[in-house]
C-alpha cells in the first residue's frame, strides 16, 4: 500500500504535508516503488516550485523556461533532502530552487561574464528599484534614494544600474540609427593605429640621432625626411655616391647599436 501524498497545508504556509511519504522514501531502496513515491513527493510540490518561478518573471527570461529551472531545483532538492536532521522541507527546497534559478541567470543570460559583485550589486538596486517605486507613485527612485535604502553608496548604485540591462551583447553586425545605410556598430569602433610604433621608434632613437654630427644629420634628414636620392645628396654635398651610401649605412649601424643597448624601463 503506497503511503499517500497528502494535499492538507500547514495552517501557516501553503506547503503540502508530506512528512510522512519522506520518511519512506528514505527507508525505501531502489526501484519502481521508490520512483513512483518520488514523483509523486515532486509534483506535490511543483505548484510552490513554480510560485518561486514568478518571482523571476520581469529579468528577460520566459516563464516556461523558469518553470522548468525551477522543476530542476526541486527535483535536486528532493534527492537531497534528509527527513532525519528534524528539518522541514520547505526551509531546505525554497533556497535549492532560489538558488538553481539565479545560476540559471547566471550562466546562460550574460553575453560576458560579469563579475558576481556586479551582479549582486544588480540584483539589490533592482529589487530597492522596485520596493521604492510603490512607495513613489509617479516617477522612478532617484541613485540617493535607492543608496539610502539599499546601504550602497552611490557609485555602486549607479554600477549596478548600469548592469540592470546587460544580460545580452550588441552584435557588431547591428546597424546604427541615423548612420546611414549598411553602417554598422563595427564601423564605429576604432582599430590600431600603426602610427604608434613609428612614435615609438622615433623616440627611441632621438637622443643617439642628436649626438651624430652634424654632416651626418644632415645626411639622414635628406634621405628619410626630404626623401632626396643618394645621388641627389652627393650633388649637392660634393661627394661621391658611394660615400654617401656608406656614411647612412655607419650612421644607421650606430643608432641602432646604441638603442639595443640601452636598458629598457
Amino acid at each position: 500500500m503506497p503511503t499517500p501524498v497528502s494535499t492538507r497545508h500547514h495552517p501557516h504556509d501553503d506547503a503540502p504535508d508530506t512528512a510522512a511519504a519522506f520518511r519512506e522514501l528514505a527507508a525505501l531502496p531502489a526501484g519502481p516503488r521508490r520512483d513512483a513515491l518520488r514523483d509523486r513527493i515532486v509534483e506535490a510540490w511543483l505548484p510552490m516550485a513554480e510560485r518561486l518561478a514568478g518571482r523571476f518573471r520581469s529579468r528577460g527570461e520566459s516563464y516556461e523556461d523558469l518553470r522548468q529551472v525551477a522543476a530542476l531545483g526541486l527535483v535536486k532538492a528532493v534527492d537531497r533532502y534528509d527527513p532525519g536532521r528534524g528539518h522541514a522541507f520547505e526551509s531546505y527546497a525554497v533556497p535549492t530552487v532560489t538558488g538553481e534559478i539565479k545560476r540559471h541567470f547566471r550562466d546562460h543570460l550574460w553575453t560576458l561574464h560579469v563579475p558576481r559583485r556586479v551582479q549582486d550589486l544588480r540584483n539589490r538596486v533592482r529589487q530597492a528599484g522596485q520596493e521604492l517605486s510603490q512607495t513613489l507613485p509617479g516617477r522612478a527612485p532617484g541613485v540617493a534614494e535607492i543608496a539610502a535604502r539599499t546601504g550602497l553608496g552611490e557609485e555602486d548604485v549607479r554600477e549596478g544600474q548600469a548592469a540592470l540591462e546587460s544580460f545580452s551583447a550588441l552584435s557588431l553586425d547591428a546597424e546604427l540609427q541615423g548612420g546611414g545605410d549598411d553602417y554598422s556598430l563595427g564601423d564605429a569602433l576604432g582599430g590600431p593605429d600603426p602610427a604608434l610604433d613609428t612614435v615609438v621608434d622615433r623616440e627611441a632613437v632621438r637622443g643617439s640621432l642628436a649626438a651624430l654630427p652634424e654632416r651626418e644629420r644632415a645626411i639622414l634628414y635628406m634621405r628619410f625626411f626630404d626623401d632626396m636620392t643618394q645621388s641627389g645628396i652627393a650633388e649637392r654635398l660634393g661627394i661621391s655616391q658611394m660615400h654617401v651610401s656608406r656614411l647612412i649605412s655607419r650612421c644607421c649601424h650606430r643608432v641602432r647599436e646604441q638603442v639595443l643597448r640601452e636598458p629598457s624601463d
